[in-house]
């Protein structure tokens, strides 16, 4: 029962990437853009049959799609065991587990439903008149973003709260 707002962080994540994804492709047609804030941010409809960022999305290959479904089905049975394996009290480390579970869970939800994943939050600036963009980016890319985050905090934390405890012994 202590693992249960855990669980649902990593459906809410799942729920508010599906909803978000769903919203983009009825609203805004593919390759469409609408700004939200100008020279900075705007939503697009992009459809991303690479890995995160889009690395890989020209393959001509249909390896391709196969590797990333493998590889986010190891991603989901690796964070599930560590999840399980730490103490539910270590929080940091829960939460950034469970963001990381929920994001790889709502990009598998696409690569299976459509065959590639939806996204829509694109990032840029205006330097020297021209525009550079960050790779277009959804919900679940960033909550795993801000878990993976999480997870490097907690571990720069580990090493001093063993000093501390071996210390205090």
């Amino acid at each position: 029962m202590k693992r249960v707002p855990y669980l649902l962080i990593a459906l809410g994540i799942m729920a508010l990437d599906t909803w978000s994804k769903w919203l983009i492709a009825a609203r805004i047609d593919v390759h469409d853009s609408v700004t939200l804030i100008p020279n900075l941010f705007q939503l697009v409809h992009v459809r991303n049959t690479g890995a995160a960022f889009g690395i890989g999305a020209n393959a001509e290959s249909h390896i391709v799609p196969l590797m990333l479904n493998i590889g986010a089905i190891g991603v989901f049975f690796v964070v599930v065991a560590y999840a399980f394996r730490t103490a539910v009290t270590d929080r940091v480390l829960q939460v950034g587990l469970h963001l990381i579970l929920g994001g790889a869970i709502g990009n598998l939800i696409d690569r299976f439903r459509l065959g590639y994943v939806v996204d829509f939050l694109d990032v840029y600036v205006n330097w020297g008149g021209q525009p550079h963009h960050w790779p277009a980016f959804n919900v679940a890319d960033s909550a795993i973003c801000i878990g993976i985050g999480l997870l490097f905090f907690d571990m720069r934390k580990k090493p001093e709260e063993r000093a501390n405890a071996s210390v205090a012994a």
